[in-house]
């Protein structure tokens, strides 16, 4: 398992938070995803063979808020 953490900008609220822990959640390889609306920022476990760290800043991306490895 591997861990990182993305800086998100554009996270106002709790229903935010529900979403980019939902579009994570929904990755194959995705393990366990921490969001933190006051420190701005997501920690992500997941399995590297299944997942890639690009895919994972794509999918918040696709969500609609901007993200990048801490």
């Amino acid at each position: 398992m591997q861990r990182v953490t993305l800086n998100i900008e554009g996270m106002h609220c709790g229903g935010c938070v529900k979403t980019v822990e939902r579009v994570l959640q929904a990755l194959e390889g995705v393990q366990q995803v921490k969001v933190s609306l006051d420190k701005a920022c997501v920690d992500i476990q997941y399995d590297a063979d299944a997942v890639s760290i690009d895919q994972l800043v794509g999918q918040v991306e696709n969500a609609g808020f901007d993200a990048q490895p801490a």
